[in-house]
């Protein structure tokens, strides 16, 4: 339990005294219990970078090495990870066994450090070796499952039932877009079929658990064919579910990606009135699977629509301050698990992808020299001191741009603090609920859109009363307005909050560390503040808020002085005694009876 004067665990009340106001207000009580905190805030993320390397019996889709030993120092891997397992990478070295061992070595030298630190590893298993495929492209499913079958099958068989690596097998990435996979719905699910099957096969025989799963689509609701939040019972998701309810195949875990400027883009409503975590586990349930069963965005990032972007480098505090919002969000909507992509930047590879999505980046000039991390990997560094309880649980802020996320562990408090505006809330606000509106709504909308009217309505250069609209048109209209209102207004004003601690005693040394727009890149993760506090029941911080910001708040406990004898008292000479006191004698000279 936390040592601060009480043995209950803090339960944070939060709430805004000024909901939408620059003045904020938290209040923290120390009455009641906590839980355990929960996976969705434990640093992970997908080791993807670069997308090349001069070595290669280094997987060429995977971060530099240097990255990935930083990380592994600085955080350690006891999170959920994601490695892309390229099969046709692997089956070029086919005729040299002793490169391709060598590129094994490498991929399983990943594997088992995630494995000696307790983590989850989601090896994702994509590409299609050539020969296998029906058309000449490793993005190609392919014509012969049974070979296929075959080939996964060899791979699980090694790393989880000879070597034991908690392994969770993903049966490809995005197979709904062109550019990761070519293939039909039913030859995807036939594909998932393959890898299934083999797992069951390896299950039965060596009689460990091996967790498989899909379709790590690109957004929950889409399919191949292309779909959109309207139907979302096509999406490729709810047939993978009814297919293995129908085959009898496991179906360890569900994901998808997400890449939005939205941190509320998990809360997005369909037109039955539920998010799609609550859809999804509602078909779970409706084909007797496990209702329970994992649900994982396993790539998400700022994301605007642009490769590179600003707010993913050099003003990657803004990507900063949405990670730690998008994550709270996440919680709320009920996800378990979240995979942040990536951990570095690509740029030059073969493929002439260049984006800015990771949390280092590197010199494309000098690809093994300059490196450095941006403020958005200093976040993960925030989270890994969190505590191992979370205050609060049910806590949900009134204002919508500015939130706390509460945890404590023995003699530790760390309190986390947020500031994001989304530059697109307006829109987004809209997006997430466009399907709750009918038809005809939604083609109003649309046409809206077309003529570049719902730019100027949001701007106040018009006002939904000038259109014939239905009632609940104009008010999610308005209430779009006034949601641009303030996230034009907070994204260039800073905000001031008081924290409240009450019930809390004791010595504490009180840090404080900052991520904001005074440092974006290679920022050293120190203090920014600290200093020791006395406690007597209550404590006030006063905290600016920069906007884009956010602040970790840490409180250690400090151990009482030990009680150190005179030193008369271990028999030394009254002359050692006064050197000692006055500070020419660092030590005792060893005592003689």
């Amino acid at each position: 339990m936390l040592m601060i004067g009480i043995s209950a665990a803090l339960l944070l009340i939060l709430h805004s005294s000024f909901a939408q106001s620059d003045e904020l207000e938290f209040n923290l009580d120390v009455k009641a219990a906590a839980i355990a905190l929960p996976k969705i805030f434990k640093p992970g993320v997908d080791l993807s970078g670069r997308g090349f390397h001069e070595e290669n019996t280094w997987p060429q889709g995977a971060a530099a090495k240097v990255t990935l030993d930083t990380w592994q120092q600085d955080i350690g891997f006891s999170g959920i990870y994601r490695l892309q397992y390229n099969l046709w990478e692997i089956n070029e070295l086919a005729k040299d066994k002793e490169l391709q061992q060598k590129l094994l070595s490498s991929y399983e030298s990943i594997i088992k450090d995630i494995n000696d630190s307790q983590g989850i590893l989601i090896l994702d298993i994509f590409s299609t070796p050539a020969g296998l495929g029906k058309v000449l492209d490793k993005k190609s499913s392919p014509w012969d499952l049974r070979a296929f079958k075959a080939l996964v099958k060899q791979t699980i068989q090694y790393l989880s039932c000879e070597k034991k690596y908690n392994v969770w097998y993903e049966v490809w990435s995005a197979p709904d877009v062109d550019d990761f996979y070519l293939g039909r719905e039913q030859e995807y699910l036939n594909l998932y079929r393959a890898v299934a099957e083999a797992v069951g096969e390896l299950k039965k025989e060596y009689k460990v658990h091996i967790p498989v799963g899909g379709p790590s689509t690109s957004w929950w609701f889409q399919n191949i064919e292309g779909n959109t939040i309207i139907t979302p019972e096509r999406s490729l998701i709810y047939e993978l579910i009814r297919f293995c309810a129908r085959f009898r195949l496991p179906l360890d875990f569900v994901s998808w990606h997400g890449y939005s400027t939205d941190p509320k883009i998990e809360k997005e409503l369909t037109r039955y009135n539920k998010t799609g975590v609550a859809l999804i586990r509602d078909w779970l349930t409706y084909f007797h699977l496990n209702r329970e069963t994992p649900l994982i965005v396993d790539e998400w990032n700022y994301d605007s629509g642009a490769n590179i972007l600003a707010q993913r480098h050099e003003r990657s505090n803004i990507c900063a301050s949405y990670i730690l919002s998008r994550l709270k969000n996440m919680y709320e909507s009920g996800l378990d698990y979240q995979v942040y992509f990536s951990l570095e930047d690509f740029h030059g590879n073969k493929e002439g992808v260049s984006r800015n999505v990771g949390l280092f980046w590197f010199d494309q000039q000098d690809p093994q020299g300059k490196r450095g991390a941006k403020s958005t990997y200093n976040i993960f560094r925030m989270l890994s001191l969190l505590g191992k309880d979370m205050l609060g649980p049910s806590l949900k802020s009134s204002d919508g741009f500015v939130d706390m996320l509460a945890t404590k562990s023995e003699d530790y408090l760390a309190l986390l603090i947020y500031n994001y505006s989304d530059p697109e809330i307006a829109m987004n606000y809209i997006s997430r609920n466009i399907a709750s509106l009918n038809d005809a709504e939604r083609k109003i909308i649309v046409r809206l859109i077309k003529s570049r009217k719902l730019d100027k309505l949001i701007r106040r250069e018009l006002e939904p009363a000038s259109f014939r609209l239905t009632k609940k048109l104009k008010s999610v209209l308005k209430k779009a307005q006034e949601l641009n209102d303030q996230a034009v207004r907070f994204a260039n004003s800073e905000r001031s909050a008081k924290i409240n601690i009450k019930n809390l005693n004791g010595d504490y040394l009180r840090q404080i560390y900052t991520i904001d727009s005074t440092c974006a890149l290679n920022c050293d993760f120190v203090p920014a503040e600290e200093k020791t506090v006395n406690i007597a029941g209550a404590y006030l911080e006063g905290l600016v808020l920069k906007p884009y910001s956010v602040n970790l708040l840490v409180f250690k406990k400090k151990p009482p002085e030990s009680a150190t004898p005179p030193l008369e008292a271990v028999g030394a000479s009254s002359a050692v005694v006064q050197e000692v006191k006055d500070g020419r004698e660092k030590s005792l000279p060893e005592h003689k009876e």
